[in-house]
């Protein structure tokens, strides 16, 4: 059982992510710190790219912001270099393939492997084609995860029984970003997924609110917030250490109200 499947074993999990370099690498590894010590059962961090085609506005903000601080793949490599220094959570890098692509597949996931990177999440990247990056990635103990969509529902048995580490289930179409209502059947799909694999299904996209995580937790085993951490980085720059600690806390009881 990989790290990230680990950290389900407790009960519900909350899934929080964040942007890298944004504010500035010091300011990452402290967030990410601050994720952790609020009670974050897995941490996404994402590598600054500058066509993130899976995410909103907030998110591609922060990916510019990053990216206009110079901040690199070697960097992000660095953060957790530091993060590693005070804490074991899991954690998984969300980027797209051109960046590990250029980087290098063997030297992108063996640098995984020496800092405890535990799983990636690569959106641009299709089933039909993570065989690219499998074995190597398989080689250094990373997981792959693997997204399923709304629109995925006769290819949801097929993507779910080669999952690794958990399935991410995009609540809604669209990109990322907060929604104040989710109209999706996840409840069909999980049931699906769970037809083929005890793999955790975590669902993410637009969740913000402990109601709306309560609700999620219901059905799924995990749930994943990002554009509402990056937004808050956003509005609070260098000072959002505490109202990150405040809002992640405030989501994991959320999350854990369906514990058994």
């Amino acid at each position: 059982m990989s790290k990230i499947t680990k950290a389900f074993q407790g009960g519900k999990a909350f899934i929080g992510f964040l942007t890298g370099g944004d504010p500035s690498k010091e300011k990452t590894i402290e967030y990410i710190l601050a994720m952790a010590e609020a009670g974050a059962d897995v941490i996404e961090i994402g590598i600054p790219f500058s066509d993130p085609i899976a995410e909103g506005p907030v998110i591609q903000n922060a990916n510019l912001r990053a990216l206009s601080n110079e901040f690199n793949t070697d960097d992000v490599f660095e953060v957790v270099e530091e993060v590693r220094k005070n804490t074991n959570v899991p954690l998984a890098f969300l980027t797209y393939i051109n960046p590990v692509f250029y980087y290098g597949y063997e030297k992108f996931f063996k640098r995984c492997n020496e800092l405890d990177i535990n799983g990636i999440i690569i959106p641009d990247l299709p089933y039909e084609e993570k065989e690219e990056i499998l074995d190597v990635a398989t080689k250094y103990d990373v997981d792959i995860i693997s997204l399923i969509a709304p629109t995925s529902k006769k290819r949801i048995k097929t993507i779910a029984k080669d999952a690794t580490g958990f399935i991410y289930l995009v609540s809604s179409m669209g990109v990322t970003g907060v929604r104040t209502e989710i109209k999706t059947d996840l409840k069909d799909i999980v049931n699906d997924i769970r037809e083929v694999t005890n793999i955790p299904v975590s669902v993410g996209f637009g969740i913000n609110t402990p109601e709306q995580a309560k609700e999620i937790a219901k059905i799924a085993d995990g749930v994943i917030v990002g554009s509402a951490i990056v937004k808050i980085i956003e509005e609070h720059g260098y000072d959002a250490k505490d109202h990150i600690i405040d809002y992640v806390s405030k989501m994991k009881n959320a999350t854990m109200l369906n514990n058994a």
